[in-house]
């Protein structure tokens, strides 16, 4: 996919992956519309990555506020060429320890929000249709090697993110008949405000926001005939 004048949609992009994601977009000459719940940190990503950023506060556990947004992309730009499902959270705790809140968060963020968003960007996709490269769109999902592998503690996310993965599976072969093509990411550490609370902090072989960033790109770009469903990225070095 040629990504001069796309429209793109990423969800978490006030800060960590999210905004990784979304100043590599731009570089490539995308209009992004970023979705997060914090209208001043949405303001701070504007104000460093210019007019091509368009702040969208929205909650995406929030149906009605993922409608909203998704409806604005469709007025305003008339087409959403990509989605990236990247917003999520991590509640760790022993099994026996997690309350009904932390499981419900995790759920709402990482597995239902994604379906959410999926419907409404599958939707402006097929009324758009396939360019004369045959391309539709493209939707990538951002799990986590977490969703490969279960880890003590952590029994909530491992859920969730074995979920998208199953998800991703299932709607990358139920859409490619319609030019949509679905990718899936699994990073392994990577040094943002997450891994801080996910223990993980400080370690210096970690991969950085901007190499997870690269990636998506180079997956997207890839030639329209190829359909790269799954990408494992972990550090070169371990911890």
């Amino acid at each position: 996919m040629d990504l001069q004048d796309r429209v793109a949609v990423v969800t978490g992009a006030s800060r960590g992956l999210g905004r990784a994601f979304s100043d590599v977009l731009i570089g490539a000459g995308a209009r992004v519309y970023g979705l997060a719940r914090s209208s001043a940190d949405l303001a701070a990503v504007r104000a460093e990555l210019g007019e091509a950023f368009v702040p969208v506060e929205a909650d995406v556990t929030d149906r009605a506020a993922v409608r909203d947004a998704f409806a604005r992309v469709g007025r305003e730009a008339g087409r959403c060429d990509v989605l990236v499902n990247n917003a999520g959270l991590g509640r760790f705790a022993p099994v026996d320890e997690l309350t009904d809140d932390a499981w419900d968060a995790q759920v709402n963020t990482n597995l239902t929000a994604l379906f959410t968003c999926t419907r409404e960007a599958v939707r402006l996709m097929k009324a758009k249709g396939a360019g004369d490269d045959g391309l539709a769109g493209h939707i990538v999902h951002v799990a986590s090697v977490a969703g490969l592998v279960g880890n003590p503690n952590m029994a909530a996310y491992n859920a969730t993110k074995f979920g998208v993965r199953g998800f991703a599976e299932a709607t990358m072969k139920e859409l490619r008949g319609d030019g949509i093509r679905v990718t899936c990411l699994y990073p392994g550490s990577v040094d943002t405000d997450f891994a801080a609370g996910a223990g993980s902090k400080g370690n210096p072989h970690a991969l950085q926001p901007e190499d997870v960033a690269e990636t998506l790109v180079h997956v997207l770009r890839a030639p329209a005939r190829c359909l790269i469903s799954e990408v494992v990225l972990r550090p070169t070095r371990p911890a």
